[in-house]
């Protein structure tokens, strides 16, 4: 596994990859104007398959990631993860100079990725239409709060609003209490992922058709897909699903019950899973039942069967809760924290805790690489780099000769 040699580190591939096989994206270069965590996870994602990454970043702080969170020695060790196999161009994007630099090295990209404000590019003289004139074949991801277009697309929109717009906020938290945010920045990760698969379907567009292709990913859309049956189910029937805390409405049962040490999971909703669920619990009254036997009938009477199923778990401790409903093929689980999934023998077992270290030496666990490929597994290959490492390397192969960075460098551009 290569790695950069000014910034050692101790990950291990995160699987072994078919001898001389290249990786899915290898000879993809991909320019990343954007910052925080929707554009740059999914450039992340694309980096790990092989893509080359250039990423730009402001002088002087750069990009803000690097300070959210918890800091060892003035860098978030979110940092490591989110820029793995990245090189960092350190560039003053305001600057109409650094302006046609960064359109010359689009030239040099098969896809930019970007998630500012809409019209901001397009202000600097980098928007799509500007783009794409010089460079048909150049494929453009373009995040942002509210798409490209429609009567919202000025508004400035960060993840938590998506999460509520989109419809996901409402159903967080317990009935009758106030909705809760899920816990991280989904709305942003899940704009990642959708931008990922824009990127792979216009590469396989252009490999039909010769050209590229803009594709615009606004953060509610990409929550608001996620929301599995909530419009059909208003269109039919005028049913607004309300929050239902941690049991799955309209499916039965599916809940967290208290055990003496805390809680477990139980999926028993399959019409066998329930049979056997209720047979463990020593209940083949409702296992038997006729009107229980299939999810509508558990539905109308599901505190019946939830009250039954609590009662069982709160006489055992989660181990021995967990240990019968796995004997009897149910599906079940404990809730993890993340001391629980760094102990976790399963995650070790399928390389979802790499081994890496800090710059400075210090161990550092990252996650590992999803999703997996049998013959073409991603890898990590160089570390997070530090800003601007990268910023010479890539400015002389444009042909920027050392007086001209030096002049840039003393006047702030880079």
């Amino acid at each position: 596994m290569r790695t950069d040699p000014s910034r050692p580190t101790a990950i291990e591939p995160s699987a072994p990859a078919t001898a001389g096989a290249p990786l899915p994206l290898a000879g993809v270069r991909v320019l990343e104007l954007g910052q925080l965590i929707a554009g740059p996870f999914a450039t992340r994602m694309l980096g790990e398959f092989g893509a080359e990454v250039l990423k730009v970043e402001p002088p002087g702080q750069g990009d803000p990631l690097r300070n959210w969170r918890l800091l060892h020695q003035g860098t978030s060790v979110w940092w490591q993860v989110q820029s793995r196999n990245k090189k960092s161009l350190s560039l003053d994007l305001r600057e109409p100079e650094i302006q046609a630099l960064v359109r010359r090295l689009a030239g040099e990209c098969d896809v930019v990725v970007e998630n500012f404000k809409p019209g901001t590019l397009e202000a600097w003289g980098l928007g799509w239409d500007d783009l794409h004139a010089l460079y048909p074949r150049l494929i453009m991801l373009r995040v942002s709060g509210y798409g490209q277009t429609g009567p919202y697309r000025d508004r400035p929109g960060f993840g938590v609003v998506a999460e509520a717009m989109g419809g996901l906020r409402h159903l967080s938290g317990e009935p009758g209490r106030p909705p809760v945010r899920v816990g991280i920045s989904i709305g942003d990760s899940l704009s990642a992922l959708h931008g990922v698969i824009g990127v792979l379907l216009a590469l396989r567009a252009r490999e039909q058709q010769g050209v590229g292709q803009m594709i615009d990913v606004a953060l509610y859309e990409s929550v608001f897909n996620m929301m599995e049956s909530l419009l059909p189910e208003y269109a039919v029937f005028g049913e607004v699903r309300q929050p239902a805390g941690s049991s799955l409405p309209g499916i039965a049962p599916s809940n967290a019950y208290a055990c003496r040490d805390g809680y477990v999971l139980v999926a028993g909703n399959g019409d066998s899973i329930f049979r056997r669920l209720m047979d463990l619990i020593e209940r083949p009254d409702l296992g038997e039942d006729p009107a229980l036997a299939h999810n509508t009938g558990r539905v109308a009477r599901v505190d019946e069967i939830d009250a039954a199923i609590g009662a069982w778990a709160a006489a055992r401790t989660q181990d021995e809760a967990l240990e019968a409903l796995n004997r009897a093929r149910v599906p079940a689980g404990r809730i993890y924290d993340i001391a629980d999934i760094a102990a976790d023998p399963h995650y070790h077992a399928r390389q979802m805790l790499l081994e890496d270290t800090l710059p400075d030496g210090t161990p550092c666990q990252v996650p590992g690489i999803v999703p997996k490929l049998s013959a073409t597994p991603g890898s990590i290959r160089a570390a997070a780099p530090a800003l601007g490492q990268h910023t010479d390397e890539i400015l002389t192969a444009l042909g920027v000769d050392a007086a001209t960075r030096e002049q840039w460098r003393s006047q702030g551009l880079i």
